[in-house]
């Protein structure tokens, strides 16, 4: 049997391993994924041990840029984006590094924006996840500035507010399950249906910081789209033979 993971803390929130263990029961493929919820990364090894048919597993926060020290291989665009979601473990146990956000957020955008005129983009946070959102819109030719908690950016934005045709994407895990109430403060009253607010949290399934947004007519996405096609790009490396 095949071994899979993910590592990350906490995993209360994730649907990774029932995703996964869904996909290989109905395609009948002789693989298990298993939640790895370590508090520190160097724990990483001992799975490795532990866990001798492990043939790869995805990260999640708060260590998609500190697994870089443990990679011996790390892909070109994962370097570029300077964050790593997916690791293959090959027959050495050596691990290389890849990023699949950037293909699950490219598509998740692409649905959300069609038929918008996006003239800017905010990013709250300024972990792995946001990384990936920026290549993105680095790719697609969208102006963006990124919100964080370490200056004045979020004051700077509730003193004007949002303007039209503006896209805001959470790439924190606040409102995250459990702490689904929680919620980024934000002028959200000074949004209208040209704006646009994906949130890349999927659990719960509409977040306050959706809800907020429909609240002034915006459209609201979650992250589910992203977390499915990442997945999948994920299989892709993991099954490469």
């Amino acid at each position: 049997m095949r071994n899979y993971g993910l590592i990350g803390h906490p995993l209360s929130h994730s649907f990774s391993m029932a995703y996964f263990n869904n996909k290989f029961k109905n395609e009948e493929l002789d693989c298990f994924f298993i939640n790895f919820d370590i508090e520190k990364l160097e724990s990483i090894r001992d799975i490795i041990a532990q866990y001798p048919d492990l043939q790869g597993f995805t990260i999640t926060h708060p260590y998609k840029k500190e697994i870089f020290n443990y990679l011996s291989f790390v892909d070109e665009n994962a370097r570029q984006i300077g964050a790593v979601n997916v690791v293959k473990v090959d027959a050495d146990k050596k691990l290389h590094g890849y990023n699949t956000d950037y293909i699950g957020f490219k598509g998740l955008l692409k649905e959300a924006i069609t038929g918008k005129d996006i003239k800017k983009a905010y990013v709250c946070g300024t972990g792995g996840a946001s990384e990936a959102v920026k290549f993105v819109l680095r790719q697609e030719n969208i102006a963006f500035e990124v919100l964080s908690r370490k200056n004045d950016s979020y004051q700077d934005l509730k003193k004007h507010g949002f303007h039209d045709n503006e896209l805001i994407i959470n790439a924190t895990p606040v409102g995250m399950f459990p702490k689904s109430e929680d919620l980024l403060d934000l002028p959200y009253a000074t949004a209208n249906a040209t704006n646009v607010f994906i949130d890349l949290i999927y659990n719960p399934e509409e977040t306050m910081f959706m809800r907020e947004a429909k609240k002034y007519g915006a459209k609201a996405y979650n992250g589910l789209k992203m977390l499915t096609l990442q997945a999948e790009a994920a299989w892709k490396i993991w099954d490469k033979r």
